[in-house]
């Protein structure tokens, strides 16, 4: 073989080796990316806040599905939907016999810091001087502590028990609040009430909040009411660990075939306070999800600049 021809050869090798990698990457040529319509604050703002980015910083037609999470998580294994925002990894049957079988995959860590856990506003514990509030419990630290602390979490309906705010019946955390209530003895002592709905605990809390009673709940951040809110969380015994590994659920298909894409989803991350802060802003200024997500991508480019290329960050700019 002469060099010319080996030159050749080797130019043309090449040059199949780049459109097979190019090929590899081209999820947005031929098909869009679709995500899970999740309907919670945190999830609504990741998940327009990476449509946002594919499409105006990478080209990409986007969409989203919705539905409730049990069944977007089954689309996402059978690569009918390819991105879930905010996977709250181990904690739903349906994520975790996917990730068994090799149907789905998490990457990055979009939220860092989310907690659960058992909540009493600061002024009960502390006081708080601006608003005249005496500390009422300043012995409680630990859930443990709840069992001398029932007369002052009265329920209005069962005076002789204090109330426990769970969350509404149907919920993965509903259930293991009842069997906490049981764990920790205090299942005499409090009554186990259930808001109808998500909207219903955050209006029984701030109802409070405002007026400065005492009021025990199960919350988890991030939220709106973490940024409305100064809460005190309730030590649980040593040992349990109630922090949450958050990760961008991907399809199997579109995490192998859309490597820069998913170089992209795997570095986006909100910073836990200012995360709160603007779902707080999202609640009280009646915003919708896209429309913070704009608001957020003006207002933060040191936040989202690391997660995309120079090019799509001035593509993305121009787009706001």
């Amino acid at each position: 073989m002469t060099l010319k021809k080996m030159m050749t050869s080797l130019l043309s090798l090449g040059l199949l080796a780049g459109a097979a990698s190019a090929q590899a990457d081209g999820w947005c040529d031929s098909k869009p990316v679709k995500f899970a319509g999740i309907n919670w604050e945190s999830g609504m703002l990741l998940t327009d806040l990476m449509q946002f980015v594919l499409k105006h910083g990478y080209g990409c037609e986007t969409d989203s599905l919705p539905g409730n999470s049990i069944t977007m998580e089954q689309a996402l294994s059978t690569n009918d939907i390819q991105v879930f925002a905010e996977e709250w990894i181990g904690r739903s049957d349906a994520w975790n016999k996917a990730a068994k079988a090799g149907k789905v995959v998490g990457v990055g860590a979009p939220i860092v810091g989310a907690t659960e856990g058992w909540y009493v506003p600061r002024y009960v514990v502390e006081g708080d001087a601006k608003r005249n509030l005496a500390a009422k419990a300043p012995g409680l630290e630990a859930v443990s502590d709840l069992a001398q602390y029932a007369e002052l979490f009265r329920d209005p309906e069962e005076p002789g028990k204090g109330r426990f705010y769970n969350c509404p019946a149907g919920w993965t955390c509903e259930l293991e609040n009842s069997e906490m209530l049981k764990s920790y003895g205090l299942e005499d002592k409090f009554t186990n009430f259930r808001p109808g709905t998500g909207p219903a605990l955050d209006a029984a809390v701030l109802s409070s909040y405002r007026r400065g009673e005492p009021i025990l709940f199960y919350y988890w951040s991030p939220t709106p009411l973490m940024g409305q809110a100064d809460l005190v969380k309730l030590r649980e015994r040593e040992g349990v660990n109630k922090d949450v590994t958050i990760q961008v659920g991907l399809s199997k298909a579109f995490h192998d075939e859309a490597p820069e894409l998913v170089a992209v989803l795997e570095k986006v991350n909100l910073p836990i306070d200012l995360l709160n802060q603007s779902l707080a802003r999202m609640a009280k200024e009646k915003l919708a999800s896209d429309t913070l997500a704009k608001t957020f991508l003006k207002e933060h480019p040191e936040v989202w600049h690391a997660w995309v290329s120079d090019d799509a960050a001035k593509k993305i700019e121009a787009a706001l």
